[in-house]
């Protein structure tokens, strides 16, 4: 295993700031005022391969490491653009790669990695379970050569731009399972197929411009041929993506600190007062370096996990401190970039305010911090279970 210093695939990034430069804050800020999908970026990105391409060149896609991933999203957050809007046509795939059937490979993966099929939804999360995957209400019930699910999703982002959703849904109920991480399964369901006989979506507005949902399931009947895998190890296979998320998510943080770190330092040398620059003063100064260099922290933890999973090892522990500590360094950024600017930072036409509201998120979501130190009690250094 080797992990890289200084920049990394370099006609990459070269290749997606060329991109991410005819997007510019004005593009972003307009679809903000409209909570409007940004369509025309995505397009971008499918076009020039880079949402393909964690897909094996054998289904069309690129075949990139994960590493070379994480510097595509890191590079667009770097840029002041959002990844968030379709970072998961990458990874979303991956369970249908590692425990789908050869007919669903060879049916979904061609075009996930040409875009042709939009595979952007991820339905987990439901209004009175949260976190707690294991105790989710929908239902899934096998009729004949259908499942019949009835249930309740929320905080489903990009539903209503997606064809494909991977589903986690309960095929047996908890009660009769020997383990409560047993009896859910995973279907990859056709959004398509499905509207308008029982499928409800619902958008939430939010403080960010993030086309979340709320998802209803009245009846539904998908195909048995849905299912991945084995029904009841469902939850397993959500596990077994996950590290891969958590190293891209930590990526576009770290392009989102990198981002307030350049806009922050850029204004604390412009700006003059009392006949000085403010960044002479180091009650601005020193928030920023320290943001740099909890950012400098975050971006070698994010190349060990990428390196660990790219070697095969088991990176769960480096996954989510990388994720936890990138999260917070572009938080803290943030911050520092905001109150370096000062007033001007809350007008938009600054796009620190966005961006400010953007990387808020990943304290939360995909996975919150505190869950993430559970974990690394628990599992890393081996104290008592906490919930």
């Amino acid at each position: 295993m080797e992990v890289e210093l200084g920049e990394d695939w370099i006609e990459i990034r070269d290749s997606v700031r060329r991109i991410c430069e005819g997007y510019p804050g004005a593009y972003w800020r307009d679809l903000d005022e409209r909570a409007e999908y940004p369509h025309a970026f995505v397009d971008a990105l499918t076009e020039s391969g880079y949402l393909g391409a964690l897909v094996p060149e054998e289904y069309g896609g690129a075949g990139l490491s994960l590493r070379a991933a994480s510097v595509i999203l890191e590079t667009i957050h770097s840029m002041g653009c959002n990844a968030a809007a379709c970072h998961a046509q990458m990874y979303i795939m991956g369970t249908v790669l590692r425990h789908g059937s050869a007919a669903q490979k060879q049916q979904y993966l061609p075009g996930i990695a040409s875009g042709e099929l939009r595979l952007q939804a991820f339905g987990v999360t439901e209004p009175t379970t949260g976190t707690d995957t294991t105790q989710l209400k929908t239902r899934a019930v096998r009729d004949g050569d259908d499942y019949v699910v009835n249930g309740q999703k929320v905080f489903i982002s990009r539903a209503l731009q997606s064809d494909l959703m991977l589903l986690l849904a309960r095929t047996t109920p908890v009660e009769q399972c020997r383990k409560r991480s047993d009896g859910l399964s995973v279907f990859l369901i056709d959004l398509r197929e499905i509207e308008g006989k029982g499928l409800s979506i619902n958008p939430i507005p939010a403080m960010l411009n993030h086309n979340t949902n709320e998802i209803g399931f009245d009846d539904v009947r998908i195909p048995a041929s849905s299912l991945v895998g084995e029904e009841g190890r469902g939850f397993r296979y959500i596990l077994s993506g996950m590290n891969a998320e958590r190293v891209l998510i930590a990526s576009e943080c770290l392009g989102d600190a990198r981002w307030f770190l350049k806009t922050g330092v850029e204004y604390a040398n412009e700006r003059v007062v009392f006949d000085r620059p403010i960044g002479q003063n180091q009650g601005v100064q020193f928030p920023l370096a320290r943001a740099y260099a909890e950012t400098e922290a975050a971006d070698m933890m994010i190349r060990r996990a990428a390196a660990l999973f790219d070697a095969g090892e088991n990176g769960g522990e480096a996954a989510n401190i990388a994720k936890m500590l990138a999260s917070e360094a572009s938080w803290h950024a943030g911050e520092a970039c905001l109150q370096t600017h000062g007033g001007f930072g809350f007008a938009k036409e600054y796009d620190v305010e966005r961006k400010w509201r953007e990387t808020r998120l990943y304290q939360v979501a995909p996975i919150s911090t505190n869950m993430i130190l559970s974990y690394i009690g628990e599992h890393v250094l081996g104290m008592p279970r906490s919930y």
